[in-house]
This record gives C-alpha cells, sequence and structure tokens, in this order.
C-alpha cells in the first residue's frame, strides 16, 4: 500500500460521516474501537477546514469528493461510499494519493429488485390511479381494469444481482422469465428459472420488460420509437436502473400509438426530472417514483453497516473487500506492472465485444516476465470484458466475482518464456467460438498496445478508437471495395492492418476508423462479396 495503515494506530484515527448516512455507521465504527464524527450539514470551506483531522470519511451521493478536496485531506487513508455509485468520488485522484476508495455493492440489491417487482404489479392493476380516484371521491372500478401478470412473460435485460432478483420473484408470481444478457451463460439463466434470447426476440415476446444495465453508448436510448416495430403491442415498460435507457422524450408517443400500455420508471437522465417530462409523467399510464430504488430503512442500515466494517477491516489490514482501487494502489510502487495492466484491459474490452453471446469458457494465457501478474491481469482482462455490461462499477477487486456470477470457466495458463515474435504475450481463448476465437497482444512501448494475432492470422493494430474488422477472400479489390463503402458514408481510414494465411486463399483485415459506424452502415459492408465476420470494436472513453 502507499499509505501504511498500521493496526496500533487506529485510537488515534477518526472517521468523518457525511451526507446523513444511517446512525448504525457511527456505532458500528464505536464497536470497532474507531472515533466517529457526524456533523451534519456544513459548507465546502467548513469541511475542507476539518477534513485534515480525519484518516477516513464516509458519503453517500450528495458530497462531492474531487482533487480539490482532497488536497485538504492530507492525512485521508480510505474514502467510503455508503452504497454503490462511485460518481461523486474522484478515483483516479484518490489513488493516485494512495487513498483506498470502498462502496457497497450488494447493499440495494434487495431493495431495488422488490421496488422493480412492486412497479410491475403497480402497471398490471393501475394501482396509483385508482389510489388516486378513491382519495378524491371517486370509485370507477371499470376504468381500472388490470390484468393478471400469471402466465404473461416478463422480459429482463441484464441479468446481473438485480435483475436475477427480479427474475427469481416474478417467476414465483408464475411469470415465465425471458431475459437479454451477452454475458451472462445458458447455466447461470437456468440456475434462476430464466430463458436467454436475443433482444429482437425478447421484445416481441415480453408482456412487461425491465432493464437493469449501466447506461452506456450501447444502452441508451434502448427502448425507443426506432424498436417499436419490434416491440409486442401494449408491453409494459419499467426502469428502475439507469435514466436514458429509456428515450425519455419518446415514451408519450408510444404510449399515445399503443405500442406501449404503460411505463414506470424510477431514474431519469435529469433527476428531479426536467419541466419538459411533466407532460410524460402526468398521464394516467405512467407510474414515477423518486429514485426510491434503494430508498429502504434496511438498505440504508445494510450499507452503512457494511461501508464501516469494511473500512475498519482495512485500517486494521485485515481485508479490503468493497475496494474499488486498492490492488492499484499496491501497484503504484512497481511500475513494471502497470503497462501489463492496461494491455490486459484494453484486450479484455476488444475480446468482450468479440466475444459471442452468453460464452462460458475463457482461457487466458501469459507469456513472458508478464506471467508473474498473473492473477492480477486476469483481473483486468474480465474487467475489461464486463465494464461495457455490468450495471455496478467493476474493478480490479470485483471483476472476478462478476465473472463467477454469470457461470464463467475460467483457466490461466503462464510460461516464463516469450513468444517466438514477442518478449511479452498476453492471449485470451474463448471455449466457445467459431470466429474470432483467439486474441492476443503485446506491449510495444509506452501507452502503445497492440493486437498482435487474430485466430493464427498475424497482424499488428493498435487498440485504440473505433475498429472495423471483418475476414475475407484474398483477392484482389477486397480492401478497395470496404474502403468504398465507407468514403460513401464520409467514413475515413485513419490506419490498417493485413494478415492472411497464404496467397489466395483466407484474409484478415483491422482498420481504424475515423467515425463510428451505425447497424446500416455495418450492413452494407455485410453486404459484400466476399466479406464475412463482421465485427465493430469500439475503445472510446
Amino acid at each position: 500500500m502507499a499509505q501504511d495503515i498500521k493496526a496500533q494506530d487506529i485510537k488515534t484515527q477518526k472517521i468523518l460521516l457525511l451526507d446523513g448516512v444511517d446512525p448504525i455507521c457511527a456505532q458500528t465504527f464505536a464497536e470497532r474501537g474507531i472515533e466517529a464524527d457526524q456533523p451534519g450539514k456544513m459548507s465546502l470551506e467548513e469541511l475542507k477546514a476539518i477534513l485534515p483531522q480525519y484518516a477516513g470519511v464516509v458519503v453517500r451521493s450528495a458530497t462531492t469528493v474531487d482533487a480539490d478536496l482532497l488536497e485538504s485531506a492530507p492525512n485521508l487513508k480510505v474514502i467510503g461510499r455508503a452504497g454503490v455509485g462511485v460518481d461523486n468520488i474522484d478515483l483516479p485522484a484518490a489513488t493516485s494519493r494512495g487513498i483506498l476508495v470502498m462502496n457497497t455493492p450488494d447493499g440495494n440489491t434487495i431493495s431495488t429488485a422488490e421496488h422493480t417487482c412492486g412497479l410491475i404489479l403497480s402497471l398490471a392493476r393501475n394501482i396509483p390511479v385508482a389510489v388516486e380516484r378513491v382519495k378524491s371521491g371517486g370509485w370507477d372500478r371499470k376504468k381500472f381494469m388490470g390484468t393478471e401478470v400469471y402466465g404473461k412473460t416478463l422480459g429482463v435485460i441484464g441479468l446481473g444481482k438485480i435483475g436475477s432478483e427480479v427474475a427469481r420473484r416474478m417467476s414465483v408470481f408464475g411469470m415465465s422469465i425471458v431475459a437479454f444478457d451477452p454475458f451472462s451463460t445458458e447455466e447461470h439463466a437456468a440456475g434462476i428459472g430464466a430463458r436467454l434470447t436475443d433482444l429482437d426476440s425478447l421484445l416481441g415476446e415480453a408482456d412487461f420488460l425491465t432493464v437493469h444495465t449501466p447506461l452506456t453508448e450501447k444502452t441508451r436510448g434502448l427502448i425507443s420509437k426506432k424498436q417499436s416495430a419490434k416491440m409486442k403491442p401494449g408491453m409494459r415498460l419499467v426502469n428502475c436502473a439507469r435514466g436514458g435507457i429509456f428515450e425519455e422524450g419518446e415514451l408519450l408517443e408510444l404510449l399515445e400509438n399503443g405500442t406501449v400500455e404503460a411505463v414506470a420508471l424510477d431514474v431519469y437522465s435529469q433527476e428531479p426530472p426536467p419541466e419538459s417530462l411533466l407532460e410524460l409523467l402526468k398521464h394516467p399510464k405512467v407510474v414515477c417514483t423518486p429514485h426510491l430504488g434503494a430508498s429502504t430503512e434496511e438498505a440504508q442500515e445494510k450499507v452503512a453497516l457494511q461501508i464501516a466494517d469494511q473500512m475498519a477491516d482495512a485500517l486494521e489490514n485485515k481485508g479490503y473487500k468493497g475496494s474499488l482501487n486498492a490492488k492499484s494502489i499496491a501497484l503504484l510502487t512497481d511500475k513494471d506492472a502497470g503497462p501489463y495492466l492496461e494491455l490486459a484491459e484494453k484486450l479484455g474490452r476488444v475480446a468482450g465485444q468479440l466475444t459471442p453471446q452468453n460464452a462460458a469458457d475463457f482461457s487466458f494465457e501469459y507469456a513472458g516476465k508478464c506471467s508473474r501478474y498473473a492473477g492480477i491481469l486476469t483481473d483486468a482482462i474480465l474487467k475489461g470484458m464486463l465494464s461495457q455490461h455490468v450495471s455496478t462499477s467493476v474493478n480490479l477487486i470485483n471483476a472476478r466475482y462478476f465473472a463467477t456470477e454469470r457461470g464463467y470457466k475460467l483457466r490461466e495458463t503462464t510460461s516464463g518464456q516469450g513468444d517466438k515474435n514477442y518478449t511479452d504475450l498476453v492471449t485470451i481463448r474463448v471455449g466457445d467460438s467459431t470466429h474470432y476465437q483467439q486474441i492476443s497482444g503485446a506491449v510495444f512501448g509506452p501507452g502503445d498496445y497492440r493486437i498482435v494475432e487474430i485466430d493464427g492470422f498475424n497482424l499488428e493494430l493498435r487498440m485504440e478508437g473505433d475498429i472495423l474488422l471483418y475476414q475475407n477472400e484474398d483477392k484482389p479489390g477486397m480492401l478497395a471495395s470496404v474502403a468504398g463503402a465507407l468514403a460513401k458514408n464520409q467514413v475515413n481510414i485513419g490506419a490498417l492492418s493485413l494478415g492472411r494465411e497464404s496467397k489466395g486463399t483466407n484474409a484478415i483485415t483491422a482498420v481504424v476508423i475515423d467515425k463510428k459506424l451505425d447497424d446500416a452502415q455495418l450492413g452494407e459492408i455485410r453486404a459484400l462479396d466476399g466479406v464475412r465476420n463482421v465485427r465493430y470494436v469500439s475503445l472510446g472513453s
């Protein structure tokens, strides 16, 4: 660790509790022999003035712990987030100072799952509008005729912890569960009573749909007018995950044209929602709650207790559960490891976008000096693979947990000797893939990480930006055909790398492009004669 945390210093270390964290946090610290202060609301200047007294600070979402604030905390050793998201904590700034950052990713799982189930039932039985009518002196029983969830199909997008708990609970209500999660295995889905399918099929089958994914470029606007033709008419939508997964500006039109029967929202792109959404939120077929997924007494107590125990363990050098950067801090003193970690994570991001949906078997091979870091490099690969598909922040500490949760079978192979062409080589193999089954990468210099082999084809391509990857017949004009399709769409080629088995057989081409491709543009390339296995990989932020 960059800062030496000594158990004998515990009695002199103090923890600052902010953002109205549950009182059980202070009680738990006291039981562990650590003094905790909870001064209540204060100004930024007041906070800066007292921070030097503290070895740890606990926040929820109100306080922003940025680089500027950390300048006022010379003795800070650990920051605890009593909850999941750490968007309000500058993780790189904390890591560079050797400050542990911890969260409690499991604390709100049950609360959010139960809230989701409650919203599903509210939509089915028109509960909120019926309550409002009776309270205002009305009755109108026929107007509030509902539907049973029994025998209906629930579509779950994202089978992480929360999505899985929702599936378990609603299957008990007699619902059939179909799920879309490219990084879940058939075994995991079957274990919770769900059937994996592709997104288009799910949209066509589901009577109710709930989302449990992070907000990424791929999930932003996942439900919008673009999908209306694929959606089962009269579908009911629920979002307790992240605002923006539903295209909020289009939901009203989907309701009014009958594509969607009802909508339940607990999260919004902007919170509180702006006036532009009021017409949607006032619609009688919309149930809206103010981000209550984790707002239960049990959840708040649980995360407060968990963060206190985790921070106390860290201060006593007993463990680092929930840490987002413990391994990163440890590696700050080992400069040799840094480039290999960058390589592994980038290679994982590439593999994650090439791997077929619901793959289960993975093998990671390390050759050369990098083999001494095999364990943490596997964590880095998994972080890269899963970071775009898991609703909780994925890091070197929890990546393997999320992989195991999804049913991955992992193997590691190490060799102290480098490859015949490279001193150090990291290779990812996917056991049940027919194309892009093997990908290898190497470090070429500071900040220069390259793919050097794919499925036996040798090539050299820097892992950065947007990459178009395809296999083709090795004959004249193939590159020109693809370049022509790109030029037609005003897409410029920044770099490319070619590999082939032998003259006139099969070849692979990787093209770095300066503009993102949409599905229609990719479709044009897939339609070219002689081009096959087209993939698009984005390594943007």
